[in-house]
């Protein structure tokens, strides 16, 4: 018999969270991570906590703790929100076409649970000259070292 669970490359669960996880997980947010996170907000430029984050570490869903992006590939981008130029592995964002407010951007998503995260853009620095802009509220900073959040009980809590 086959294993059910979807895996990324980098070993992590990508199932979605049931019903009752979801309910669980979204009890513990406040309000301004709501609105970013689940009515696909953007909170305002340069006053995100994780802004001037520079320690080695891990950033992740704030919703199901699944880790988007290493603390090596952020950098200043001067926008106001983190940026990055790499996920830790491409298959823990979803792309999504997004035409609001009378333009056409990427938006991403996280792809266990479906959060908004923020945009992608290509003019990024070298390696990838991509530009993730993520909501500070849409993440968790896990210093290097320490246990990843894993509200989700799946495992993958495990420092990478």
């Amino acid at each position: 018999m086959s294993d059910p669970t979807l895996r990324s490359a980098a070993g992590y669960d990508l199932t979605p969270p049931s019903e009752g996880q979801r309910v669980a997980l979204e009890a513990d947010l406040n309000a301004e991570e709501r609105r970013v996170l689940l009515a696909h907000g953007t909170e305002a430029p340069f006053c995100g906590s994780l802004l001037d984050e520079k320690r080695a570490g891990v950033f992740g869903c704030r919703l199901c703790g699944l880790p988007l992006f290493r603390a090596g590939t952020k950098f200043e981008s001067g926008t106001g929100w983190p940026s990055f130029h790499a996920p830790v592995d491409e298959a823990h964002i979803r792309a999504v076409r997004d035409t609001s407010y009378g333009m056409v951007r990427i938006e991403t998503r996280c792809a266990r649970c479906d959060s908004h995260q923020g945009h992608v853009f290509p003019d990024g620095p070298p390696p990838t000259g991509l530009r993730y802009c993520i909501n500070s509220v849409a993440l968790s900073f896990t210093p290097m070292g320490e246990p990843l959040p894993d509200p989700l009980q799946r495992g993958d809590g495990l420092a990478r």
